[in-house]
């Protein structure tokens, strides 16, 4: 499986994301130029090597007309009210309908943005159609987020992992004042990410590189095994005892593989519908799975044993769960390596409808599985069994 992990140990900016990836692509001039004639008014992009701590990379500058945004200082200064120097999200629509793109990329980028207006909407406290971001900071992350969106496009992975992400320390200067790092905006968009802060003052993870790290990463967590074939270095501007860059690595993994954590516990007091009633609490939390299985417990009672699989950061989540809708007092915990097809939904037309269909692929095999509730609407708007209906889906087409 084609696979793309973003080491983010000094955390994530839009500029850093988009030189890093742009060292992945092939002729890294010809692509600059084309950026420089996607139509984003005023505004210029330039390719630099850079070194940092004896790395050699590239870093991405972005002009508007003329002007350098300053570091991160667009990313703060959202606010709830109208000026003649701030642009709403109306206007990033209107921007990036108007980009010489594919369909994919303008709905990443509005989607991207999306992440960053909502989390300063929630921040100031006021409707999204009342944030604005200053002139200039806007055109500088539509640039950025604009050249990240079209790279994810051009490299293509099958997957995106992410690292958990430093996002800095201390404290950073805005046009509002002194903010806590991370900056209220970034940590309201890393939520249920795991993020990490450290001995390095200043802040590391914007809430542009937030966004797109939320928006295209699959899972984050540790690097995977996999045969890496192209590294690229990222730099940001500003200089720290360790290298100021993203790295990333694409390359080869096993078709799927991760790793999940099951939680067991044993119970002989539990009524059935509590049970019940358990097992669909913790499956609508995002367990993978949840069964049970019966078993005999201290003099000879008959009891269940209860098993929830669910991904590593859903851990303690569950662990709650668990200690609030059963009657356990002990959970046990292993931690298991998963294989698994890559799974898709395509959608069938057919005489009784739309229909949906799994497909399941990888390792050598192929499975397809069309969706039950399709089947059985089928077969009760058209007073058939569903094996008909299936079996009728299942024949090959006449010419």
């Amino acid at each position: 499986m084609k696979t793309l992990y973003l080491d983010c140990g000094m955390g994530a900016a839009g500029d850093m994301l988009a030189a890093a990836l742009l060292e992945l692509v092939p002729e890294h001039d010809a692509f600059v130029d084309e950026l420089n004639t996607l139509g984003i008014e005023g505004v210029l992009f330039r390719k630099e090597a850079v070194s940092k701590c004896g790395i050699g990379g590239t870093h991405i500058a972005v002009t508007v007309h003329g002007e350098e945004e300053e570091e991160a200082m667009h990313e703060h200064c959202a606010q709830g009210h109208h000026h003649h120097h701030h642009s709403g999200m109306e206007d990033i629509r209107r921007i990036v309908e108007g980009l010489a793109v594919s369909g994919q990329v303008k709905k990443d980028i509005l989607a991207v943005y999306g992440l960053i207006a909502e989390a300063e909407s929630h921040v100031h406290g006021v409707p999204v159609t009342e944030i604005h971001f200053h002139e200039v900071g806007t055109m500088d992350a539509v640039a950025d987020i604009t050249a990240v969106c079209m790279l994810m496009e051009r490299i293509a992975p099958d997957q995106v992992l992410v690292s958990p992400v430093h996002v800095g320390s201390g404290q950073i200067k805005c046009a509002h004042g002194i903010l806590p790092v991370p900056a209220p905006a970034t940590a309201h968009i890393l939520r249920d990410v795991p993020v990490y802060g450290g001995a390095v003052q200043g802040e590391l993870c914007t809430p542009t590189g937030a966004a797109l790290l939320k928006h295209f990463a699959a899972r984050f967590g540790g690097m995977p095994v996999m045969r890496v074939q192209a590294i690229g270095y990222g730099m940001g501007k500003k200089d720290f005892p360790a290298a100021n860059c993203v790295r990333a690595l694409l390359g080869e993994t096993e078709d799927a593989a991760d790793e999940i954590v099951e939680l067991s516990c044993n119970m002989d007091d539990l009524t059935g519908e509590a049970v019940g009633f358990a097992m669909e609490t913790l499956l609508a939390a995002g367990a993978l799975e949840v069964y049970t299985v019966p078993i005999s417990m201290k003099k000879s009672r008959p009891g269940i044993l209860l098993c929830v699989m669910c991904r590593k950061e859903d851990k303690e989540k569950m662990v709650r769960l668990l200690f609030a809708h059963t009657s356990t007092i002990g959970i046990r915990e292993n931690l298991f390596r998963r294989y698994t097809l890559k799974r898709a939904v395509e959608e069938v037309h057919t005489k009784y409808g739309m229909i949906r269909k799994k497909v399941s692929a990888g390792y050598g095999v192929t499975r397809e599985k069309y969706e039950y509730e399709d089947l059985a609407r089928a077969a009760r708007e058209h007073n058939r069994a569903i094996g008909q209906v299936l079996s009728e889906l299942q024949k090959p087409e006449t010419k």
